[in-house]
């Protein structure tokens, strides 16, 4: 039962340690000389590698993202920057010794099917390592590779571009702000990268300006009361109350919650079409940006010209320094014989993962998913579940109930979302997702059965943070820990920022002397009004 994994970055790692937790035997091929995959930071691009720039931080926390058996230390910061993420990696892969299934500098050539795919369902990966190639038959395949290496750049869209004097290139190759000084910067997208990219830009270069199609949601990492905005959003609770209200007050809730912080319409940014869900951009310092005038809000760029940009409401910016496309990526898969998912906005996944086109599931894609939540716990559980499809643990439908269930979710999809494009093709519920793939696994909670039986926990499992480790109270994978480390949820989210433990007892003081002071006047009227 040998099976090739694709990438040692997240979705890589916990297949390695799904695939040794049902008795699979993994070979993970990485093509660079290291772990963390998209999070490893390099001062220059690699080809055919995520590139990412020094300044990231995580958009969601790590009690929410963590793999779901191994928290993070207590100590961390709730949202985590490149070095803390590549600790975290380190220790999981040392914990549970994953280094030894891990073959670095090594770049997958091929995928294709093995001569007797019909009848075994086995494929042959030929791989090249140190300029010698060698091909391998695997019982499974596991692609892990994301969806974070080859840049969507529509220069098509701009011809004259050509012409431009300037420099121009895709946010991928951008590293720090460093030699932006007293520039004029135009950063093409409103997504995350472009955003962050726009608030460390505006500090050094003279204007910045952020230009966007169809506007976007901006909101702070942190919500009610200071904490994580995921560990307040994500709880059962909150899901069963989302999906029993009809799409429009959902949307119409939403747009409120978020336009409390600003006026989204007053800055620019507000969305096109209220009428979808879109994937919201956590930035905590763009709208200061914005307010300084250090960023500008600009609409759909029309043209590029030498040394100016026209917009499509009419505007010119001139003397533009640099263009920064921050325009997404595209899905390929070059190692594949032919084409095993379609690289468009139809992407053909049973449940994300498994190519509808297969007649066996002998290969998934981890990670091939922009969840709208945390990424790391969904694609472990994705590995958890693939793995017992491959060992025959978890019933896998025929190919005309896959069909069914791929058109299912499209038109739900469509209904949610809108028309499927290049930049949302991937998006998936977070809890709803989670809860059906554990469900197959065995390992979904029962909330019923536990309010009943450990009502404390019962209680926070339903109202508290859905965190990874509710998918570890039963079933297969049971981890003993995993109560206690849902009933601290809390108390591990404070650590971190309580740096500076304000004494209970002087709220105490501070509240009784308040008391005395209203008695005491209180008292002090009552005897005048007896004298009068």
């Amino acid at each position: 039962m040998k099976v090739a994994v694709i990438g040692a970055g997240a979705s890589g790692l916990t297949a390695i340690k799904c695939c040794l937790d049902e008795g699979l035997e993994p070979t993970c091929f990485e093509r660079s000389d290291d772990i963390g995959g998209v999070w490893r930071f390099t001062e220059h691009v690699e080809n055919g590698r995520a590139s990412i720039y020094e300044s990231l931080v995580s958009n969601t926390s790590k009690e929410m993202m963590c793999y779901s058996d191994f928290p993070m230390p207590d100590t961390f910061p709730n949202f985590l920057n490149h070095t803390k993420m590549m600790d975290y990696y380190r220790m999981y892969a040392e914990t549970f010794n994953l280094l030894k299934y891990i073959q670095f500098k090594t770049l997958v050539c091929n995928i294709r099917k093995h001569p007797s795919f019909q009848s075994t369902g086995q494929w042959e990966v030929t791989i090249d390592k140190d300029g010698k190639q060698q091909t391998s038959t695997f019982n499974f395949v596991m692609i892990c590779t994301g969806h974070y290496s080859d840049p969507y750049y529509p220069l098509d869209s701009f011809p004259s571009i050509q012409q431009f004097q300037g420099q121009y290139f895709h946010s991928r190759d951008f590293k720090r702000s460093d030699g932006y000084k007293g520039k004029k910067v135009l950063i093409i997208g409103t997504g995350s990268s472009a955003c962050d990219i726009a608030v460390e830009l505006s500090r050094t270069a003279a204007q910045v300006f952020l230009s966007t199609r169809k506007g976007t949601w901006v909101t702070s990492r942190t919500s009610d009361k200071g904490y994580p905005w995921d560990a307040c959003l994500f709880t059962r609770f909150q899901e069963w109350f989302k999906n029993k209200l009809p799409s429009s007050i959902v949307l119409w809730w939403t747009e409120k919650k978020i336009n409390m912080w600003f006026q989204h319409a007053n800055y620019g940014l507000q969305p096109t079409k209220s009428s979808q869900f879109r994937e919201l951009v956590y930035n905590d310092e763009l709208l200061s940006r914005i307010t300084c005038g250090s960023v500008l809000v600009k609409s759909a760029v029309t043209e590029i010209t030498a040394t100016s940009v026209e917009f499509d409401d009419e505007t010119t910016e001139k003397d533009i320094d640099v263009v920064i496309f921050a325009t997404g990526y595209i899905y390929n898969f070059p190692y594949f014989d032919e084409p095993i998912i379609k690289a468009d906005n139809s992407i053909n996944l049973y449940r994300n993962i498994f190519p509808a086109s297969l007649k066996k599931p002998t290969l998934g894609f981890i990670g091939l998913i922009r969840p709208l939540g945390p990424f790391m716990s969904v694609a472990e559980v994705q590995a958890r579940w693939v793995t017992r499809v491959f060992k025959g643990l978890c019933n896998f439908p025929p190919q005309e109930a896959i069909m069914k269930d791929i058109a299912k979710k499209k038109e739900n999809f469509i209904k949610r979302f809108g028309k499927p494009q290049q930049s949302n093709s991937l998006t998936m519920e977070y809890i709803e997702y989670l809860d059906e793939l554990t469900s197959d696994i065995g390992a979904k909670p029962n909330i019923l059965s536990f309010l009943l039986s450990d009502p404390a926990l019962g209680w926070m499992l339903y109202f508290g943070p859905c965190t990874p480790a509710q998918y570890r109270l039963t079933g297969p994978g049971k981890w003993r820990h995993a109560r206690n480390h849902i009933m601290t949820t809390w108390d591990r989210i404070v650590k971190p920022t309580r740096t500076r433990v304000v004494k209970k007892v002087e709220k105490s003081i501070a509240i009784t002397f308040l008391l005395s002071a209203v008695c005491a006047l209180t008292l002090l009227l009552a005897a005048l009004m007896y004298q009068c």
